[in-house]
């Protein structure tokens, strides 16, 4: 059953507070995140015909609390949990809550829940799954979609991730720990909004829901952590990237690189915003990757025309960010940096440099293509379009390539 967006949003910003608040009284993450989605489709259903509860989080508590008892109950290790779940009658909605506790559920439950997502031993694969399923409310069918791959192996990947955090303390890491927890947070949600924005594989260039999916996860992690300089740097770059989606492709679905699309398209309002958050990011300690590349998209989005684009600003920018944090994607666009400010053959020889490290991989192909055609190579900029085409699995980066290659023939 599909959800009415209204509906919809208000599960998804309360699914990871009410997750928290069970996992945090009653443990058993994986049974706890079960009935929590039991919850969320019982609302789904109810609310749109009998109108929202005055106290729509208790709401979905209580039943989600009832749902997990049921579940202890029935549990094949009954005998040892009798006398634990006699314990565990749910509150009614907090009415009467525990000495020391919080009559609501902590707002710091939705940051606690993405650390235990993004739990070290887990796959990055899996840490996105479990992160849009736990924290983000998404339905297994809604991931799945998202994905591309068929319902019963994503409930697979989420059932695998749940069982290797089972035991995982429900508790935020340990000082030493947080930091690069913290990255590893904010990376999964820089890979849920890549694979929104530019999906990897398929017939669509841009999955917006993804994308929109990452944007209000990282707001949320904002909001715990405002004087983070990387989230809110992660936070930027996000609203300054999504800000042209709607320039991207054409009426065919077609794409639209960056220096032809109509900026009259662009979100002048995520812009705004986006270039706020790169100057406060850039004034909250040493700027890292996100801050560096957020401060980036600022330029191309500040830019009235392409050729107004401050090059050289980017490419000091780049430099600094592949010292900091070198990564071969970096150095890319690096690469096309210092075509644009030294001529294409400074940038073919940058390009050059990355053949080990970016061995097969299509924007490879594709940025030395383009910089053999500025440089008056047609032969070789075609074959490297081809090249392009063939090693890339998205259809409309496919049908893009297979265009350059084509109207450089004879």
């Amino acid at each position: 059953m599909r959800r009415p967006t209204g509906v919809e949003d208000l599960l998804r910003s309360h699914a990871p507070q009410v997750l928290g608040a069970l996992v945090r009284r009653y443990g058993h993450f994986d049974l706890a995140e079960d009935s929590v989605q039991e919850a969320l489709l019982a609302a789904a259903q109810q609310w749109p015909e009998q109108g929202l509860p005055d106290n729509p989080r208790g709401w979905l508590i209580k039943v989600a609390s009832r749902r997990l008892t049921e579940a202890l109950r029935s549990d094949e290790a009954r005998r040892r949990r009798e006398e634990t779940v006699a314990q565990l009658t749910p509150r009614d909605a907090f009415t009467a809550p525990a000495p020391g506790e919080s009559r609501a559920p902590s707002e710091d439950d939705t940051l606690t829940l993405l650390f235990l997502c993004c739990h070290p031993e887990l796959t990055a694969a899996a840490q996105i799954a479990l992160t849009l399923r736990a924290v983000g409310g998404l339905t297994t069918a809604e991931i799945a979609r998202a994905h591309l791959v068929p319902e019963a192996t994503m409930a697979q990947r989420i059932s695998r991730a749940k069982q290797k955090v089972k035991g995982v303390p429900f508790r935020q890491p340990v000082t030493e720990d947080r930091d690069q927890r913290l990255a590893a947070v904010l990376q999964v949600l820089y890979l849920i909004f890549n694979e929104g924005y530019t999906a990897t594989s398929g017939r669509d260039l841009h999955r917006a829901d993804l994308a929109r999916e990452a944007i209000r996860l990282t707001r949320a992690v904002r909001r715990l952590l405002p004087t983070e300089g990387a989230v809110t740097g992660l936070l930027a770059l996000m609203l300054l990237t999504d800000a042209r989606s709607a320039a991207r492709t054409g009426p065919h679905g077609e794409l639209i690189p960056l220096d032809e699309q109509d900026r009259g398209r662009w979100d002048p309002q995520a812009i705004t915003e986006g270039s706020a958050l790169v100057e406060e990011a850039l004034s909250q300690g040493p700027a890292g990757a996100y801050q560096l590349q957020a401060a980036i998209a600022a330029l191309h989005d500040e830019a009235a025309r392409a050729d107004d684009t401050d090059w050289p600003q980017i490419l000091a920018l780049y430099d600094i960010l592949v010292r900091r944090a070198p990564e071969p994607m970096a150095e890319l666009g690096r690469a096309v940096a210092v075509a644009m400010v030294h001529g294409p053959e400074a940038g073919l020889a940058e390009v050059a440099k990355l053949e080990d490290r970016l061995a097969g991989h299509h924007r490879l192909d594709a940025v030395r293509a383009h910089l053999l055609e500025k440089a008056g190579d047609t032969e070789g900029a075609r074959a490297a379009y081809r090249l392009a085409a063939q090693r890339t699995l998205s259809v409309p980066e496919t049908r893009y390539l297979q265009m350059r290659a084509a109207r450089l023939l004879p």
